[in-house]
This record gives C-alpha cells, sequence and structure tokens, in this order.
C-alpha cells in the first residue's frame, strides 16, 4: 500500500464527513487506507457520519490521549509505505494525494512534505516557517512581527508572503498535512508524546532535520484548512496548550542563558498582551478582546513541567 492517512477527531464529526468525503472523492491512481481515531467524543458518534468504505477504520479511544499519542497510536497497525498526518479540518480541491506521493518518489533526499495551505475564501493560509530562535522570541512578544509583517528579521513566517513556482526546503511545516516515509517516522519514534496538542509538528521536523534529511513546501498542489476545528469551541485549551507547547519547545531545544531568555520574553509578550486586549475590549465593546485579556492572565500561570532534562 501506498500510503496510509492518520486522522484524530475529537467532537467534530461533520468536519471530518466533509474531509473523508473530499479526499475519497479527488483520490485516484495511489492504494491508500485511512485509520481515524477518535479521542473519545462525547457529543458525536463519527461512526454515524463516515462512509462505508473497506479502506476505512475507526479507532475508538476511551479516553482523550491527545494528538501526538493518537497519531503514534496507530503507526503499529498502518499498512501504508508512506504517512500522512492529516488533520480533520481540511478539504481536499484535487488529487493532491497522488501529487505529493509522485513528487516524494522521484525526490532524491529523505524528505517530510507540506502542501499548500487555503483559507476557507481561499486565500493563503500561513503553511511553513521557521524555527523558533531567541531573536525571533523577541519579535514575536514584543510585537515586531506585526510592525513588519513583510520582513525576514521579524517575522518567522515571512516566506508565506512570497509566492513560490516550485519546492523549496524549509524549516517546517504546519501539521494540517504532513507526509512522510514510514520509515523515517518510525526511526523517529513518532511525534514526542510531552506534546499533548501544540509544537509536535515542529519539533518532529526540527528532529527530522537534524537526523535525517529534508522539510519540503511543495505548492503545487492545495487544500482547505479551516484551522480551529477543535480548539475554538475552547478558546482556553487552546491559549494554555499554546503556551504549554512553546515552552515545551524551548525546554527540549534551548539551553543555558538562551532558554532563559526565550521563555522570559515569551511571559513578558503575555504580559504586554493584556493591558492591550483589555483597553481594546473596553473601547470597541468587544467582549471578545476581553475574554482574550483574562486568557492571557490566565497564561501567566502556565509552566509545564520539564520532562526533557537528561535526554
Amino acid at each position: 500500500m501506498d500510503i496510509s492517512v492518520i486522522i484524530i477527531n475529537y467532537n467534530n464529526c461533520n468536519i471530518l464527513k466533509d474531509c473523508v468525503d473530499s479526499l475519497i472523492h479527488f483520490t485516484s491512481g495511489v492504494s491508500y487506507e485511512i485509520l481515524i481515531v477518535d479521542n473519545n467524543s462525547d457529543k458525536c458518534d463519527p461512526a454515524e457520519f463516515l462512509p462505508d468504505c473497506e479502506n476505512l477504520t475507526l479507532i475508538r479511544n476511551k479516553e482523550n490521549i491527545g494528538f501526538s499519542r493518537a497519531n503514534n497510536q496507530v503507526l503499529k497497525i498502518a499498512k501504508g509505505n508512506n504517512i500522512l498526518f492529516l488533520n480533520n479540518d481540511t478539504i481536499f480541491l484535487e488529487n493532491t494525494l497522488k501529487g505529493v506521493f509522485e513528487f516524494a518518489k522521484n525526490f532524491e533526499r529523505p524528505s517530510i512534505i507540506g502542501c499548500k495551505l487555503l483559507n476557507k475564501d481561499g486565500s493563503n493560509q500561513i503553511s511553513i516557517g521557521n524555527f523558533e530562535t531567541l531573536w525571533s522570541s523577541i519579535s514575536i512578544n514584543l510585537f515586531l512581527y506585526k510592525l513588519f509583517p513583510h520582513s525576514k528579521y521579524f517575522n518567522k513566517y515571512y516566506l508565506n508572503y512570497l509566492e513560490f513556482a516550485e519546492p523549496r526546503e524549509v524549516d517546517f511545516v504546519k501539521g494540517a498535512f504532513l507526509f512522510c516515509n514510514k520509515k523515517y517516522v518510525e526511526q523517529l519514534k513518532g511525534f514526542d508524546e510531552e506534546f499533548y496538542f501544540y509544537g509536535e509538528e515542529v519539533d518532529f521536523c526540527f528532529r527530522f532535520k537534524h537526523e535525517i534529511g529534508d522539510v519540503i513546501y511543495y505548492p503545487n498542489t492545495e487544500i482547505i484548512h479551516l484551522g480551529g476545528a477543535t480548539t475554538d469551541k475552547n478558546m482556553w485549551f487552546k491559549f494554555e496548550n499554546q503556551t504549554k507547547g512553546k515552552i515545551q519547545f524551548y525546554q527540549k531545544h534551548f539551553n543555558g542563558l538562551e532558554k532563559f531568555l526565550a521563555i522570559f520574553f515569551h511571559y513578558f509578550g503575555i504580559l504586554l498582551r493584556i493591558p492591550v486586549y483589555l483597553l481594546g475590549g473596553i473601547f470597541s465593546f468587544n467582549k471578545s478582546l476581553l475574554v482574550k485579556s483574562w486568557f492571557y492572565l490566565r497564561q501567566l500561570f502556565v509552566y509545564p513541567e520539564n520532562n526533557f532534562r537528561g535526554k
């Protein structure tokens, strides 16, 4: 079998149905299976929404074990020579699976491949980025990336403002669509399960580039990524785990003074955002800005245990 497509779901059965239906509708010329892991959804039963086809397997978990563990869980039963980690809030517009598979087959080096991501309205979405550095932490948390969005010195997503006609090497691709040969995924032991919901794909790409091969952005095919299908229903879950994922990346890959300063500027950036969103919400009568201000305040008290010491 060419490809095992792994999709994690939690309480988003309608979106999952649209994703699977579009994948099946547009895919031809490759052999594939779809492995869906449901992380104990309690608001819907995915079995009622999914098509009845022999190459689709639904695995039900008795608890929400997180994104990384759920993906790793099915690696043991995946039959494909290649793995596609796919978000459930994606919609296929063309035969993307075949295009990426053929490109990967002819690429000379081991690679992770990500395609172009679009917003629902067809506009370009952040699909790639550069790894965090101390400077990028400072730039992000002092709003410099907002002041200079098209500057490669201030914005780690600078490359997203450029149009690429050809594939190119990047630091990381977004985890909404992450394609890799199974043997390399197994060599890295999949995602690091210390990352519960955010940061796992950046860590995976970081380890891949340092130990195995290249991360490639393939802009010749595109899919829609709705984004926030799970987290928009629980905004505090999003805020909490974004901070945890970022701090965990610093804990794992930074050392000494660099790690201390990166974490310091992360919390300093949170501190700056509390009054910015509070005043913005008050003067614009915007409740969502007030809620964000409250969530940023709560983020000041979030710090994940460092389980990377000695690794």
